[in-house]
């Protein structure tokens, strides 16, 4: 953290109050005599001084040097990395030719990634840029089109192990990387507000709710990863047999039971309901009894199916305690706010 500086007010005129600016500060944004800057007042008190007037995005580029012997796992993370940080311009280059798998991995993160898109490709250089204007894809509908697709998952996991459908199952575990597309995207978008308060008074979203965006996400992110688990264990137990549809019933109770602890704890936090949020949080000891329900009839099974039943009773709640933790979130604002 930088020390902060103290400078006296001075009078001007007859009612003006003057400050001077830290040279290090005017050397680095290249201020000139005359230029503008903009005052922002923060809702703290604090007054932000800044170079950027006209209000318009900030861009920033990163470039990486690639070549045969690159890692392509690790260049895939920094492609995220870099997106993920609030980069509008990705450059990948290299001394030589570009290997055609370094290019194809480049493409994959686009594949991977929202509003990236190849915008200048040669033989020894590809430009990734930034096409999607962060004000056009509110932070809250993704967080809304990530529980909708976190929700669907997990029934249709369910599903899939008591109908034993591969098919869709396999859906399932492939919609996880559409949930984590969304997640990544509010992890940028919020991190474009942490370095542009301009950016951050355009989508009228103060930085402290942003970080709370990032946390929701992740929550949400983990909740799809455990239903992508649930479809896991539905396909190893495919040819997993029973005599009655017991077993199923109880796990679709608790799955039941799960997605409505997740749903009122998403409508408590979109409508910043802590009375809500704090009776959703009592909700999750039934869940608990539906899974210990499940993980005793488990006991009655071959060891190498009772295993998946138990990872899925376990999934299941895990969901629930992950839905507490968004109740928690909303209600530790909620107060924090009301400060």
């Amino acid at each position: 953290m930088a020390d902060m500086e103290i400078r006296k007010v001075q009078r001007s005129g007859g009612s003006s109050m003057i400050v001077s600016l830290p040279k290090k500060w005017v050397d680095a944004t290249n201020i000139q005599k005359n230029d503008p800057v903009g005052l922002i007042i923060q809702s703290d008190g604090t007054l932000l001084v800044t170079p950027n007037t006209t209000g318009m995005q900030i861009q920033r580029k990163k470039v990486f040097t690639a070549d045969a012997g690159t890692d392509h796992t690790l260049l895939l993370r920094e492609l995220v990395g870099a997106y993920i940080s609030g980069y509008t311009e990705i450059v990948v280059r290299s001394r030589f030719r570009l290997p055609a798998d370094i290019i194809e991995q480049v493409r994959n993160f686009t594949a991977m990634s929202i509003g990236q898109e190849i915008v200048e490709e040669t033989d020894t250089e590809i430009t990734v840029k930034d096409l999607l204007n962060p004000t056009e894809m509110p932070i809250e509908n993704s967080l809304r089109r990530m529980a909708v697709i976190a929700t669907k998952m997990s029934g249709d996991a369910v599903t899939a192990l008591r109908d034993r459908d591969r098919s869709l199952a396999s859906s399932v575990i492939e919609r996880d990387g559409d949930v984590d597309r969304l997640q990544w995207l509010v992890a940028r978008q919020v991190n474009l507000i942490f370095s542009d308060v301009n950016l951050s008074r355009r989508m009228d979203i103060p930085v402290a709710t942003a970080s709370g965006y990032i946390q929701i996400a992740k929550i949400i992110e983990r909740i799809a990863d455990h239903a992508t688990k649930i479809a896991r264990n539905a396909v190893e137990l495919t040819d997993f047999a029973l005599e009655d549809d017991s077993m199923y019933e109880s796990i679709q109770r608790a799955e039941r039971d799960a997605m409505a602890i997740f749903r009122a704890a998403m409508e408590a936090f979109h409508s910043g309901d802590l009375e809500k949020a704090n009776t959703t949080i009592g909700h999750t000891k039934n869940l608990e009894e539906r899974c210990r329900e499940v993980n005793r009839m488990a006991l009655s099974f071959e060891a190498a199916d009772a295993i998946h039943v138990v990872y899925i009773a376990d999934s299941l709640r895990r969901i629930g305690d992950y839905s507490t933790d968004i109740c928690e979130h909303t209600i530790n604002h909620i107060v924090g706010s009301n400060a």
